[in-house]
C-alpha cells in the first residue's frame, strides 16, 4: 500500500513511519522539517521510503503526494494548547486550513485517519466516551474539534489519543510524564499544582500502532471517533510524580497555586478501540523507566545564563 504520512518527522511520526516501512508499504513522508532532520536519519535509507520537505498548507505541495496515496495518516499539526496559544494564527491555518485541505484532496477511494485530541473534551465530569458532548477550552482542542467534523464528513477516522509519553526519535520534553522526569533527573525537584487532577496517558510506539490497525479495520473503523488509550492507564499527576519516585528520588512539593489552562481532569473509556482489537503494550513504569535512561545526559541549553 501507498501511503502518506504528513506531519511524518514528528514525535508519534518518527515512531509510525519505520513501523509501516517494516510491514512492507512504501511511505510518503511530508513534513515541513521545523525540527530538522535529524528525527529521521534513522530510517531515511530505506528504499520505500520518500521524503517530501513542504507545508500541508500549501497545495502545490500537498495535491501530488495526495494522489500518490492509497491511504493518508494525517499528523500534521501544532499541537498542544501552550504552543497554539504562542502563535493562534499559525495554528489556525495549519491545524484547521491544512486539514481542509487534505480533506478537499482526499478522493472517495482513498482512506484517511486523523490525529485528533482528548483535549476535545474539555471539562468533563465522570468518564468520557465517543458520545460524550465535546466542549474544547482552548484553541488547540478548538482546531482539532474542526479538522474531526471535516474528516467525519469525509467518512474519516478520528483518534483521539490520551496523553503520549516516552522516547521518539523527535523526543517532546512538553508533555506532563517526559517533563516531570527531566525536572527530577536535573532539578531534583517536581513542583506540582492540581495534583488530583486525572489525566489519562498512552506511551508513544502504542500511539503509533494504533495505525496500523485502522488501515489492518478501516472498513469497520470509517466514519468514527475512536478515543485511543488504555482504561489500565487513568492516573493523576500526583500519580505520575509518586511513580517517578519509586525509581529516582527528588524533592516533590505540592504548591497551593498554578492551574492547567486545558482544564484536562476526567477518565476516559476505551471499550471502543478495544473492541478492534486494540490494547496498550508499555506500561507507565515502562515508559518512566526507558526515559529515566537518557534524560539525565539531555540538557537543554539557556543561552543567557553564563554558567
Amino acid at each position: 500500500m501507498n501511503i502518506l504520512v504528513t506531519g511524518g518527522a514528528g514525535y508519534i511520526g518518527t515512531l509510525l513511519v519505520p513501523m509501516l516501512l517494516e510491514a512492507g508499504h512504501k511511505v510518503i513522508l511530508l513534513d515541513n522539517f521545523m525540527w530538522g532532520v535529524k528525527p529521521v536519519l534513522g530510517f531515511v535509507h530505506h528504499p520505500n521510503l520518500t521524503l517530501v520537505a513542504g507545508d500541508i498548507r500549501d497545495e502545490r505541495i500537498t495535491a501530488p503526494a495526495v494522489r500518490q496515496a492509497d491511504a493518508i495518516l494525517h499528523l500534521a499539526a501544532i499541537v498542544g494548547y501552550p504552543a497554539c496559544a504562542g502563535d493562534e494564527h499559525l495554528a489556525q491555518t495549519v491545524n484547521i486550513d491544512g486539514t481542509r485541505l487534505i480533506c478537499k484532496l482526499t478522493g472517495a477511494n482513498q482512506m484517511l485517519v486523523f490525529a485528533s485530541t482528548g483535549s476535545t473534551y474539555g471539562q468533563v465530569e465522570g468518564i468520557a466516551n465517543e458520545t460524550t458532548p465535546i466542549n474544547p477550552l482552548t484553541l488547540y482542542g478548538r482546531t482539532k474539534r474542526e479538522g474531526e467534523t471535516m474528516v467525519l464528513d469525509k467518512g474519516g477516522i478520528c483518534l483521539r489519543f490520551a496523553t503520549v509519553f516516552g522516547i521518539s526519535p523527535r523526543l517532546r520534553l512538553d508533555l506532563l510524564v517526559n517533563d516531570f522526569c527531566y525536572q527530577a533527573c536535573h532539578n531534583g525537584v517536581i513542583i506540582l499544582f492540581e495534583g488530583h487532577h486525572r489525566r489519562t496517558f498512552l506511551h508513544a510506539r502504542d500511539a503509533a500502532r494504533v495505525y496500523l490497525l485502522a488501515l489492518d479495520r478501516y472498513a469497520d473503523m470509517k466514519g468514527g471517533i475512536f478515543n485511543v488509550g488504555s482504561s489500565t492507564m487513568n492516573y493523576t499527576k500526583l500519580d505520575i510524580a509518586r511513580e517517578i519516585r519509586k525509581v529516582r528520588k527528588f524533592y516533590l512539593h505540592e504548591a497551593a497555586v498554578g492551574e492547567d489552562l486545558d482544564k484536562r481532569d476526567y477518565e476516559v473509556c476505551y471499550n471502543k478501540i478495544a473492541s478492534m482489537g486494540f490494547s496498550a503494550t508499555v506500561s507507565l513504569a515502562d515508559g518512566i523507566s526507558e526515559l529515566l535512561k537518557i534524560v539525565p545526559y539531555i540538557h537543554v541549553q539557556n543561552e543567557w545564563r553564563n554558567a
